[in-house]
């Protein structure tokens, strides 16, 4: 009997033994990928770039305006040919003007889409290898839906993350005295 039980307790002990650490921490997925520089700059670039279109677009809607205005103010002189010429042209021309801004302002959408999507790739990837790196056996997500109830919040690695991906010396560690 005695056999059996230090057989027990040997196998107990040897298999806590080969258990592993595990090691588990969150990130805020929502505040990394905000703040973090790369996702700043390719805002910037995309809002820039979305008023110089729309600022060149306006400027021909403008341009269209005051030829119409000029149509309008010489239409009574014309005759019935010419004038429905002219506002046949005047009608493909603003149908132009609209499949352009269309064409134009989307391509801005699937440009900023794609950047966008680019660089959380590149955050997520980091992370993963931030993961390895440091033996986490987790690292979760927390986002605006709130998929995480609760952690501790020394677990939390989002600033740690952020100075990582950002190229930022850490910060140091208050301590209570």
């Amino acid at each position: 009997m005695k056999k059996f039980i230090a057989i027990g307790l040997l196998l107990v002990g040897i298999i806590s033994c080969k258990q592993e650490t595990i090691k588990t921490a969150y990130v805020n997925n929502t505040k990394v990928v905000s703040d973090f520089k790369d996702m700043k700059a390719a805002q910037d670039k995309w809002t820039k770039k979305n008023k110089e279109v729309r600022a060149a677009l306006e400027q021909k809607a403008q341009q269209f305006q005051i030829e119409l205005e000029g149509y309008k103010n010489i239409r009574n002189s014309m005759n019935a040919n010419n004038r429905q010429k002219r506002e046949q042209e005047l009608m493909q021309k603003q149908q132009e003007i609209q499949r352009e801004q269309q064409v134009r302002l989307q391509e801005i959408q699937q440009g900023s889409q794609e950047e966008i999507d680019s660089i959380i790739d590149k955050v997520e990837d980091f992370i993963k290898d931030y993961g390895k790196k440091n033996g986490y056996t987790y690292i979760f997500g927390e986002t605006e839906v709130s998929n995480l109830l609760y952690a501790k919040e020394e677990l939390d690695l989002t600033d740690e993350i952020l100075e990582a991906l950002n190229g930022e010396a850490p910060k140091k560690e208050k301590t209570d005295k």
